[in-house]
């Protein structure tokens, strides 16, 4: 609203996040999700809700108090599986009944319940949940390591507890009929199942080979229910994941990426393989755009969603991808080919729920100025409505700001995108403090969809300026490519010419100018302070500094080091040291936040510990938030309480320093 009061960090916790969304068999309600973070629980809980296709108000199916998440249509649409952590417990199993009465609780396992799926006869739910893989030590709390990947960023020490895929039969009343089963076993990671349309088979994607963990290949395997006939479907090395089987049970459409030595930046295309196995041949390759929602956000970290969905035919897929600062949902026909989008606009689309019989789409979308909602369409993308606005009232009460967005030319002649968004009460002629933000992954990207931070740092009085340098995807995949062995020498110059632009169009004091960003982000904030003296102030947020000591102390340099370099460390010391921001340390002199998270084995606490040290040993100014308990993604999905201490935080030092 252009007359509303400021976005305060606290808006966080008023924002209501709509997710993934799922139709009924028979087209007429829509299930979702909706998640608010709890001030006084200090966490986020969510509940069930559903909408009619057609309009009408949404209402909730369950209670409030728990973290109700991943609803499930059975087949007959009488009822949703769905998981919850209601009873203190682990996210478990649970059914509801849609026309009434009280949810009950189908597993009890220790490790908790993911990614449940229906068999398609409604007589069997398929799900994954951790197992144990070796001996119990329960006389001691000395932790015996023999893998390399022992420990993972937001699970801790995973303690030889591998997913594995699981089955339990339930009756006609959804009623569990039997113990839950467990079909695959052995120290491996099994994800995503899958039920044949026969229900004779379940798809999952696994990496089971020796040594699985020192690299990122992975494949689509299939078992029978009862445990029996484990088969690889995938003949070729990929990084294969998310299968969907086609509506004739024949092939299998899959994402993945085939150039193992490039896995990091390569295009994520859709894929298809014989159900039967064989070698997966791509659908995508035309479109030269990752497959999926890539776009950041800072509200929640959504489900992943499967790869694609078929048409009721078999003739065609529809699949999400991210394309110059937008996602959009694509059309592409099996046999491959052109692709033809159907569902557009200047928004990120974050979901998609087909209509049985191909009669359109509903999708869940985020502006730069609406944190998410429902919308249904037909199978072209005409009559759009919109079903949801959980956030009409907020939204009304709030000054929400439209960014400016334009192009730049990088100094190699690349075009950059960019948005500025300009400060509430924004004066023609009145200079504005600007605050540069780099997002992280690196192959991600900022787009048009909602961040609450850009909002909240813009009703403060400060210009916010975002782009996708190199590296970034939704450009192809040679811009995407642009960063291989170049961190920070290949995107800091997009980023200073982006800010040339913003100053360009006037309204900017370019005394005031302030950088953040987390993750690569914080990598590159690094970068830029020790390589360039425009920035007044910084904020590095869970950060890389030395590219040396970071392997082997994160969770995943043991599988990216070699694609994303090029060489192990040791076999390239001097190109991981020469692109180490603490290699520069003695040209930094911004007054630097460094905010870490004490359980981020991402990016580890001692990659900000040691710039800090440094720093300090250089007397600069320098101070170090440490939130405890928590891991990488706090920003999206940490205690709320943190989550508005961090935005504070950030604030507060641009407050003091421009």
């Amino acid at each position: 609203m252009p007359g509303g009061r400021p976005v305060e960090a606290e808006d966080l916790l008023r924002i209501r996040v709509v997710s993934d969304p799922q139709v009924s068999p028979d087209g007429r309600l829509v299930a979702f999700v909706v998640t608010t973070p709890d001030w006084e629980r200090n966490r986020a809980l969510s509940r069930i809700w559903v909408v009619p296709v057609e309009g009408g108000s949404p209402r909730a199916l369950t209670r409030e108090g728990a973290r109700d998440h991943s609803p499930r249509w059975s087949p007959d649409g009488r009822w949703l599986a769905f998981l919850s952590d209601r009873g203190g417990e682990k996210s478990q199993l649970w059914c509801l009944p849609v026309e009434g009465g009280e949810a009950w609780q189908v597993t009890r396992l220790s490790e908790g319940v993911e990614s449940p799926a229906w068999s398609p006869d409604g007589r069997a739910i398929a799900f994954v949940s951790k197992v144990r893989i070796g001996e119990e030590r329960p006389d001691t709390d000395v932790r015996v390591i023999r893998t390399a990947r022992y420990r993972f960023d937001g699970e801790g020490f995973l303690d030889d507890k591998y997913r594995q895929i699981w089955v339990v039969d339930v009756d006609s009343e959804r009623r569990v009929t039997g113990e839950p089963r467990q079909l695959t076993e052995g120290p491996y990671e099994h994800r995503s199942p899958a039920w044949s349309p026969s229900g004779n088979e379940l798809a999952f994607t696994a990496a089971r080979y020796p040594g699985w963990e020192l690299d990122v290949r992975s494949d689509i395997w299939a078992v029978r229910p009862d445990g029996d006939g484990l088969r690889q479907v995938t003949q070729s090395p990929g990084t294969w994941g998310r299968p969907v089987w086609s509506p004739d049970g024949a092939r299998i459409a899959l994402v993945g990426a085939r150039d193992l030595t490039r896995a990091d930046d390569s295009n994520q295309l859709l894929w298809v393989v014989p159900a039967a196995g064989g070698a997966p041949q791509p659908l995508t390759g035309r479109l030269d755009r990752w497959v999926g929602d890539h776009i950041m956000g800072d509200l929640a970290e959504y489900p992943a969603g499967p790869a694609a969905w078929w048409a009721p035919d078999g003739s065609r897929l529809w699949f999400l991808a991210s394309d110059q600062g937008n996602t959009h949902l694509f059309e592409v026909s099996s046999a491959g080919g052109e692709v033809r989008r159907i569902v557009g606009g200047r928004r990120r689309i974050i979901s998609v729920a087909p209509l049985p019989g191909g009669r359109g789409f509903v999708f869940l979308a985020s502006t730069p100025t609406d944190p998410g909602d429902l919308f249904a369409c037909g199978p072209d993308g005409e009559g759009e409505r919109r079903l949801t606005d959980l956030n009409r009232g907020w939204r009304q009460s709030v000054w929400l700001g439209e960014p400016e967005e334009f192009w730049v030319t990088a100094p190699d002649g690349a075009p950059v995108h960019a948005w500025l968004l300009r400060p509430r009460g924004a004066r023609s002629g009145a200079l504005s403090p600007l605050i540069v933000q780099v997002h992280g992954g690196p192959h991600t990207l900022y787009g048009n969809g909602f961040m609450h931070e850009f909002q909240m740092l813009a009703s403060r009085g400060y210009a916010v300026l975002y782009a996708n340098p190199r590296g970034s995807v939704g450009y192809g995949e040679s811009f995407t490519q642009g960063l291989h062995r170049a961190w920070g020498e290949a995107d800091l110059p997009d980023v200073l010419a982006c800010l040339d632009a913003a100053i360009a169009r006037g309204g900017i004091d370019v005394r005031r100018i302030g950088i953040t960003g987390g993750s690569y982000g914080g990598y590159l904030t690094n970068w830029a302070i020790a390589h360039s003296d425009r920035f007044k102030a910084a904020v590095t947020q869970r950060c890389v500094s030395n590219l040396v000591s970071t392997y082997g102390t994160d969770d995943i340099s043991l599988s990216w080091n070699r694609a994303t370099f090029g060489a192990e460390v040791w076999e390239d010391y001097d190109l991981y040291w020469r692109l180490s921001p603490i290699a520069y340390v003695d040209r930094i002199a911004t007054p630097l936040l460094i905010i870490l998270q004490e359980e981020d084995y991402r990016c580890p606490a001692e990659q900000s510990e040691q710039l800090f040290t440094a720093l300090k040993r250089r007397r600069q100014v320098v101070e170090l938030l440490r939130f405890p308990g928590e891991s990488h993604g706090m920003s999206r999905a940490g205690q709320p309480r943190h989550r508005v201490e961090r935005l504070k935080a950030i604030a507060g030092w641009f407050d003091r320093w421009l």
